[in-house]
Formats: structure tokens, C-alpha cells, sequence
């Protein structure tokens, strides 16, 4: 079962090492990751996206992520309504005269096109992660040059509903 992790942390050197560490020493797998700044200077946020097949595995992670010097905070917001967000560049072999093919195909992926040349188009998309799943699976049949992701960014939504387990976005 896939798990989202926010840990909020003092933006110091070595932070993410130990954070890092943490979850390969108790033998996560990071599925995704991103690091970014907060509103609050020296402040950073981290999105973990981690595999886990025992709940108490995840309540133990996060209380010793929690007694780690640098945390703040430590939150599972899986269960919770929450907006995440990826972004994707890929660049998709697209000779002329495919061109107008492969953009009638990603045109409800609201991607947008960022650089083009002879035979390749670059594509930017940000949504879900199963948007950009989604995307790159349409794309792959012409051809994919090269492909760079972020890693997913998520925090919860001001209004929370009860969510169904069969509508969760992480299945």
C-alpha cells in the first residue's frame, strides 16, 4: 500500500541524509521524493511517497522520524483529502509528420510544449502522478527520447470530506 509522508524540517545541511537514512535503514522504498522551502525561512518540506505493507510499519516511521533533531513535524496524510502535484518533462520522438497526431493525443493532458526540434518535441505536464502515469503510457508507442520527474508534492486540503477507500487516489 503506497503512503504519503510530510515531514516538515529546519533546512539544514544534512537534513535529508538523515531522513533519508532513516527510511532505508527500515528498509522503505521511496517511491518519490521532493524537498522543497516553506513559507517560513530555514524551513523545508519533504513528500515521501513510500510502499508498505504493514500499517504498524508506518506508525513506527513516523514516530522516529518525529524524535529526529531537525523534524518539526512528522504527518501520514494518505487518509486525508489532499491536493498532489507532479511535474514531468518529456521529450517525445515526433518527426513532422506526426506532429499534429501526438499533440491531438496529449491535448487533454493540458501538457504544454517547452522546446522543439527536427524529430523531437519536449512536453511539460503537472498534475497526479497517475496523470503523468497516464500521459508518458500514451506517449511511449512513439517514442521517449528522455523523461525527467519531480516527485510528487502534496499537502491536505483545508476542506476535508470523508473519503471512500475505493475513490483514494493512491490504489
Amino acid at each position: 500500500m503506497k503512503r504519503v509522508i510530510t515531514v516538515t524540517v529546519i533546512n539544514q545541511s544534512g537534513v535529508l541524509n538523515r531522513v533519508t537514512g532513516l527510511l532505508m535503514k527500515r528498509q522503505f522504498n521511496i517511491e518519490s521524493i521532493s524537498v522543497g522551502h516553506l513559507e517560513q525561512p530555514g524551513m523545508s518540506k519533504m513528500t515521501f511517497i513510500v510502499n508498505v505493507e504493514e500499517e504498524r510499519k508506518i506508525e513506527q516511521l513516523v514516530k522516529q522520524l518525529q524524535k529526529q533533531i531537525d523534524v518539526i513535524k512528522v504527518t501520514d496524510i494518505t487518509d486525508k483529502a489532499i491536493v498532489m502535484r507532479e511535474l514531468a518533462l518529456v521529450k517525445v520522438i515526433s518527426p513532422p509528420h506526426t506532429r499534429s497526431e501526438i499533440n491531438s493525443v496529449v491535448e487533454p493532458f493540458r501538457a504544454t510544449v517547452i522546446d522543439t526540434s527536427k524529430n523531437v518535441v519536449t512536453y511539460q505536464i503537472a498534475g497526479n502522478p497517475d496523470k503523468i502515469e497516464a500521459f508518458i503510457d500514451l506517449v511511449r508507442p512513439y517514442g521517449i527520447k528522455e523523461l525527467s520527474r519531480t516527485g510528487a508534492t502534496a499537502f491536505v486540503r483545508e476542506t476535508q470530506k470523508l473519503q471512500s477507500p475505493q475513490l483514494s487516489i493512491l490504489k
